[in-house]
């Protein structure tokens, strides 16, 4: 029997689980390990506040590429009034949440846990020596597989340098912004800073003001980019020029192409929309050099215009920043002075070589997922990097992989065993947060591995067969 273990059973990890267990003969045993209390969720879908909905809608978030309406079947069934049963609809990300974890237990049930088991722990270590691999978990624990497949997620935001690093140990700092305590016993009037202005800062703002924060809410970034809004608008006709991946050309046909919209009648919002089927293949044909002019200098305009808001989400955050609770700032934080229960944050403004202070009484880095492996404190990575077993990607955004997901080690080789998927993979695939990005992906890992299982299958029985006839 082959086994495959799977690290992190969030969203990645799942729905790879999902899709193997509908590709791989019935021999194949999947072990599902997550270190949280909650399979099938992961910490965007497990967030308990309804106002947290999702930035695509609900006609695009099936599990099945060639199940398109699965989703939005599934939420007919569920809601007998229809209310969230939309295509076009921001459902609440809890309830999509409550889908993939579903869709898990129903599988469970059709296939039994001989094939799929849930292990909740930490995996330390994996052993390469041994064949199988041997998984070392947290209480002295193992696990035995012939493949493994990382699946671990986003980390929490790594904190800037500054003067003074022993800030961030102080009681007034929150590394993570999804921590259950990120905005607990916060005074309500007090002024709170938001390091980051994209969607988590935009999660962050509601959060507060879901419990009823009156105090100012303050977001920092070297830009101040939020988010745009998502619309609804007339397509507009199609293009049918070849997208260029030489990066200046590719951001002039853009522009050319939102202005053509633009002049009829539509918006560039579908000009991005229409890049997304292509955005991996101009990833990947793109330059070394013109991959990190992007992430330098057109990474944060990418993102707003990529990653946008629900309508109803943008008008709560247009209000208050019309009302001035929330107010984006525009520059770098250079350090941090705690005085009494408050926090004077020096900054300097974008373009003014002069300070400016402000005073909060909490700062919650929303920065964005830590990717640069080297700087990540999990056992695990440390552990596959200092053995070599992997290595990061060029531009520190994951680890190295290649097109199929499998672990290059540190001096390039390929790994027949080692595989990953989801945000850990940005480095080769850039956009590996979304979805309907992971569900692709998810879709042709799975078969990839089916492909490997289906080949070492005959080789299993051709060995013990072997075995059998020595032994008479």
């Amino acid at each position: 029997m082959t086994t495959i273990a799977i690290v992190g059973a969030g969203f990645s990890g799942t729905l790879l689980a999902l899709h193997l267990l509908r590709r791989c003969p019935p021999p194949t045993r999947l072990i599902l390990i997550e270190r949280n209390s909650q399979f099938g969720r992961g910490l965007a879908y497990s967030t308990g506040n309804a106002s947290h909905i999702l930035n695509v809608p609900a006609g695009r978030m099936s599990a099945f590429h060639d199940r398109p309406d699965h989703f939005v079947t599934w939420l007919r069934e569920r809601d007998a009034e229809g209310g969230n049963a939309d295509p076009g609809a921001f459902v609440p990300r809890q309830v999509f949440g409550a889908y993939v974890r579903t869709l898990l237990n129903d599988e469970i049930k059709r296939s039994g846990r001989d094939r799929l088991e849930l292990v909740r722990g930490l995996v330390t270590r994996i052993d390469r020596s041994s064949r199988p691999l041997t998984l070392t978990l947290d209480r002295d624990r193992t696990l035995n597989a012939d493949f493994v497949v990382l699946a671990s997620g986003n980390f929490p935001p790594e904190p800037m340098p500054v003067a003074t690093p022993a800030f961030y140990d102080t009681p007034f700092y929150r590394p993570d912004p999804w921590a259950a305590n990120a905005l607990s016993d916060l005074a309500p009037d007090k002024a709170v800073l938001l390091i980051g202005t994209g969607l988590t800062t935009v999660d962050a703002v509601i959060s507060l003001l879901d419990q009823g924060h009156q105090g100012a809410i303050l977001a920092l970034s070297r830009r101040g980019l939020l988010p745009r809004r998502h619309v609804s608008v007339p397509r507009p006709p199609p293009e049918h020029a070849p997208f260029p991946t030489a990066l200046n050309l590719l951001t002039r046909s853009l522009r050319r192409e939102a202005a053509r919209a633009i002049a009829g009648g539509s918006s560039w919002q579908p000009v991005i929309d229409e890049l997304r089927p292509f955005t991996v293949d101009l990833w990947q044909s793109m330059s070394l050099p013109d991959r990190r002019r992007f992430l330098r200098h057109l990474r944060p305009w990418w993102d707003v215009h990529r990653h946008r808001m629900a309508g109803a989400v943008a008008d709560r955050i247009d209000a208050a920043r019309a009302r001035g609770q929330f107010r984006v700032l525009v520059g770098r934080v250079r350090d941090y002075a705690v005085g009494g229960d408050q926090v004077n944050v020096a900054y300097r403004p974008r373009g003014d070589e002069r300070s400016a202070t402000i005073t909060v009484e909490r700062v919650v880095n929303c920065s964005g997922p830590g990717a640069d492996y080297e700087r990540i404190g999990e056992p695990l990575f440390r552990n596959l990097l200092a053995e070599g077993v992997a290595r990061p990607d060029p531009l520190r955004l994951g680890l190295d992989v290649t097109s199929n997901g499998a672990l290059l080690d540190r001096s390039g080789a390929i790994s027949r065993r080692l595989f990953a998927i989801g945000p850990v993979t940005k480095g080769t695939f850039w956009e590996m947060t979304a979805v309907p990005d992971i569900r692709r992906q998810a879709e042709l890992l799975a078969e990839h591995l089916a492909g490997l299982v289906r080949n070492v299958a005959p080789a299993a029985v051709e060995r013990t067969s072997h075995a059998s006839e020595q032994g008479r």
